[in-house]
C-alpha cells in the first residue's frame, strides 16, 4: 500500500545489528532514497549497509555507514551535518543505539558506574541525536501525500522513532540501570514529541520485549533461566525478530502514522495483556 511506503532519507543509529539493522533494511524495503547506517561499530555498519541494498526497492537507493558514538555530541552533530548535505534533507531519525547492564544486581548492590554508562547511552545519547535532528529537520520543506480519496495530507518536515523496551512501562528485578534507561527513553519521547510538534516534526517509540539481538544473546548467557522464561511467558513462546520491530517502525515512519504522534508502540506478542496469570 502506498500509505505505507517509505521514500525519504532514513539515519539508524545502532544499524549495524539487532533492532537498527532490522529497522534499516524494512526501510529499505518499504522504499527508502537513502540509508545511513550509523554504529560505534564502523565495520559492522559498512557490512549492514552494502547487505542493504539487496532489500532495497526504489531505483534510486543510496546507502552509507558512519561510525558514530551516540555520546559524543560533537560526532553526533557531524554525522547529522554529513547526512544532511549529501542527501539534501533527513526524513526519518531511527535512535536505535543502546546498551545493557553489564550484570543483574539488585540495590543497594547495582554499579552505580555502569548506571551512568547505560543512562549515557540509552537516554542522553538518544536526546543528542534527537536534538540534532530536529536542527536539521525544521529547516526542511514540509512533505505531502496523495490519498487514495484525493486529498493531500501533510506529512510534516521529518519523525524520529525511539527504539526503547516494554520495560519503558514496567519493571524486572535486578537492571534498574537499563529500566530507568527505558523510562527515560519514553520519556524524552514524549518530550520531544511535544516541542517539536509546531515544527512539524513527529515522535514516537518501539517498545519491543525480548528481541533476537546480540543483547539478548548475551543476556541468556549472563543469566540462562531467561531462555526458559521467554518461552513461558511469551504468548507466542519465542522472542521478536528484528524484523517484525522494523515493521514497526516503519508504519510509524510511513503516511499511513501521519496523525500519531508521541506514543510508545508496545511490540510484545501480548506479554503485558498476560503478566497478571503469574506466568
Amino acid at each position: 500500500m502506498a500509505s505505507f511506503r517509505t521514500t525519504g532519507v532514513a539515519l539508524v543509529t545502532g544499524a549495524a545489528s539487532g533492532i537498527g539493522r532490522g529497522a534499516a533494511n524494512a526501510l529499505a524495503e518499504a522504499g527508502a532514497r537513502a540509508i545511513v547506517f550509523a554504529d560505534i561499530d564502523e565495520a559492522g555498519a559498512a557490512k549492514a549497509s552494502d547487505e542493504s541494498r539487496k532489500f532495497a526497492t526504489n531505483p534510486e537507493y543510496q546507502t552509507r555507514a558512519y561510525a558514530l558514538d551516540v555520546t559524543d555530541p560533537k560526532r553526533v552533530d557531524a554525522v547529522i551535518k554529513e547526512t544532511y548535505k549529501e542527501f539534501g534533507r533527513i526524513d526519518y531519525l531511527v535512535n536505535s543505539a543502546g546498551i545493557d547492564t553489564l550484570a543483574y544486581a539488585a540495590i543497594p548492590d547495582n554499579d552505580m558506574d555502569d548506571y551512568e554508562r547505560v543512562m549515557a547511552t540509552n537516554a542522553r545519547g538518544m536526546l543528542l541525536c534527537s536534538r540534532a535532528a530536529v536542527k536539521v529537520m525544521e529547516k526542511q520543506e514540509p512533505r505531502t501525500f496523495a490519498t487514495k480519496l484525493g486529498a493531500t495530507r501533510d506529512l510534516g518536515r521529518g519523525t524520529i522513532i525511539n527504539v526503547t523496551s516494554v520495560l519503558s512501562y514496567a519493571a524486572v528485578p535486578g537492571k534498574v540501570a537499563y529500566i530507568a534507561s527505558k523510562h527515560a527513553a519514553l520519556g524524552i519521547t514524549k518530550g520531544t514529541a511535544q516541542d517539536a510538534v509546531g515544527k512539524g516534526i513527529r515522535v514516537n517509540a518501539v517498545c519491543p520485549a525480548w528481541v533476537n539481538t546480540a543483547i539478548h544473546e548475551a543476556e541468556r548467557k549472563k543469566f540462562p533461566p531467561v531462555q526458559d522464561f521467554v518461552k513461558a511467558a511469551s504468548p507466542l513462546g519465542r522472542p521478536a525478530e528484528p524484523e517484525e520491530v522494523g515493521e514497526g517502525v516503519v508504519y510509524l515512519c510511513s503516511p499511513a502514522a501521519s496523525y500519531v504522534n508521541g506514543i510508545g508502540l508496545i511490540i510484545d506478542a501480548g506479554l503485558t495483556l498476560t503478566v497478571h496469570l503469574g506466568i
